[in-house]
């Protein structure tokens, strides 16, 4: 594949008892996290909005490994992972619709009835370029789906997260944006793009608040002392099925160029596992990430500014208090 660097190698040390869920993990990029940071030992639930694909992800995970089709792993992008299976693989799927508060809240709920830590939260669904729609709560689905949702969901985890986390490990959330957040706007006065509504504008603008809102939480969570740490990752540019909604001219050609420029969802979902469980990672937040490597987002994501008004009006839309960081 071109435009890569030559690998190198990291292992991973294994992550037993550890806990991690994430969003959309029951295909594409999510499905390669959860896949391998099981593999690494850790109890992983994926987060869903389809019982069927969700089910159907646990079980192709449990049957690769239970019948010996892998014994390690190899992503090769700018980075070389190696790590080996463990014994036993404890995946497992809850429903989440991240277009409903109230499905959100069903699903933290369901968690916290298992009484088990949470040590990784990955906020890594999303949906792109799809039609002028609302989701349940009336919000535009890009900024509820995307932004909003994981917001929410985030915000009701954080709780657990500082529980679980130590001054020698802390625990980590890690959020997927795009390189497509360099050209979004924020717009305020505007978050629903009721005024004018653009795909491209609307998922852009999504990336963007994903951005803003790692940086503005890493920030609250320092200033609170909490051993949690918040990071954003570009994994990009990937063959999944987020571009079913581009116009078909693009479709094929993107069919056509895919094998030469696109990344497959296991090189995609490297940044991430990268994040999730790198030891160079250990106590480092707000940082974007991409190929592996700690980069520089856009500009107008370190307003501080800009982040704080955008946390507020966030708590505001999914009915929260602005303060509740702190309350744990």
């Amino acid at each position: 594949r071109l435009f890569t660097g030559l690998a190198r190698a990291v292992f991973f040390p294994t992550q037993n008892g550890k806990v991690a869920i994430v969003t959309g993990g029951a295909k594409g990029i999510g499905y390669q996290t959860v896949k391998h940071l099981a593999r690494l030992g850790m109890h992983v639930i994926i987060a869903g909005n389809s019982e069927s694909e969700g089910q159907e992800a646990v079980r192709k995970i449990q049957e690769e490994t239970l019948t010996g089709k892998v014994c390690f792993y190899i992503i090769v992008t700018d980075l070389t992972l190696f790590s080996f299976i463990s014994a036993s693989l404890p995946v497992e799927f809850l429903y989440c619709d991240l277009a409903s508060m109230k499905s959100i809240r069903q699903f933290v709920q369901r968690f916290r009835a298992k009484d088990c830590p949470l040590h990784v939260l990955v906020n890594n669904a999303g949906v792109m370029l799809v039609p002028e729609r609302k989701t349940e709560d009336g919000f535009e689905e890009h900024f509820g789906l995307n932004y909003l949702g994981h917001f929410l969901l985030t915000n009701l985890l954080l709780d657990m997260l500082k529980q679980s986390g130590t001054h020698s490990h802390n625990a980590r959330i890690i959020t997927v944006s795009s390189a497509t957040h360099y050209v979004g706007k924020l717009h305020l006065n505007d978050l629903q793009s009721r005024c004018s509504y653009s795909p491209h504008g609307a998922y852009a603008q999504s990336k963007l608040a994903l951005v803003l809102f790692t940086y503005r939480l890493q920030h609250l969570l320092t200033a609170n002392g909490s051993h949690v740490t918040a990071n954003v990752v570009d994994p990009g540019v990937v063959n999944t099925e987020l571009y079913k909604h581009v116009f078909w001219v693009v479709k094929v050609a993107k069919w056509m160029t895919a094998w030469l420029f696109f990344k497959t969802p296991e090189e995609g979902a490297s940044t991430t596992i990268y994040a999730a469980v790198s030891p160079e990672m250990e106590g480092a937040g707000g940082c974007y990430l991409y190929n592996e490597e700690r980069t520089k987002s856009a500009d107008v994501a370190y307003d501080e500014e800009l982040q704080r008004r955008l946390w507020t009006e966030s708590c505001k839309m999914v009915g929260i208090s602005d303060e509740s960081i702190t309350l744990f």
